[in-house]
């Protein structure tokens, strides 16, 4: 069984944001597997589905992004899954929009969600899946550039990504992170 959270925050002012990249990637992974989100035990939703065989978890966080460690930590002891079988999907400032990358472990890189996983876990060493929103903005603004929509003249790159991060997902599944990495990164 694998975990795939995606990070974001919850409510439609947030619809559409940069921040929520990691949302529209478990979305469309919902919509691949033909199932829906409902509530969790815990502060997130849930979907569950099934890859070629292989039984999938879908989680989005219930709380602010800077939160996520309790929900990332609470949906492991739920379904009794090993770290190293979750992968989290966020946006990356660092990143191009476009680009998408996966690693097996590592730092926060300045992202609030993935520091709170980091200290909630008590652990660096989980799989990620880094999402590219660009960092088109002016000293200061990092937050509302992140809160931002997409300019229209994004959106095909956007899109193309979301697919992109989708695919890395499933192969992260039915393949393991070091060889999905060698496909997708």
């Amino acid at each position: 069984m694998s975990i795939i959270v995606g990070l974001g925050n919850v409510g439609q002012e947030y619809e559409g944001t940069r921040h929520n990249i990691g949302f529209d990637v478990v979305d469309l992974l919902a919509e691949t597997l033909s199932t829906e989100f409902g509530a969790g035990n815990g502060p997130f939703v849930v979907a569950e589905g099934r890859y070629k065989g292989r039984k999938i978890i879908l989680i989005k966080p219930t709380n602010y992004m800077n939160r996520s460690g309790t929900a990332v930590k609470k949906a492991l002891a739920k379904y009794k899954t090993d770290k190293k079988d979750c992968l989290i999907v966020y946006d990356d400032l660092n990143l191009p929009v476009g680009a998408t990358r996966m690693k097996p472990g590592g730092s926060d890189g300045g992202h609030n969600g993935i520091a709170d996983i980091n200290e909630k876990l008590g652990s660096r060493d989980y799989p990620r899946l880094r999402v590219g929103i660009g960092n088109d903005y002016k000293r200061g603004r990092q937050v509302d550039f992140v809160l931002s929509p997409f300019d229209p003249s994004e959106m095909e790159e956007v899109e193309a990504s979301i697919q992109k991060a989708h695919d890395a997902a499933l192969a992260f599944v039915n393949i393991g992170i070091e060889r999905a990495m060698n496909f997708f990164n």
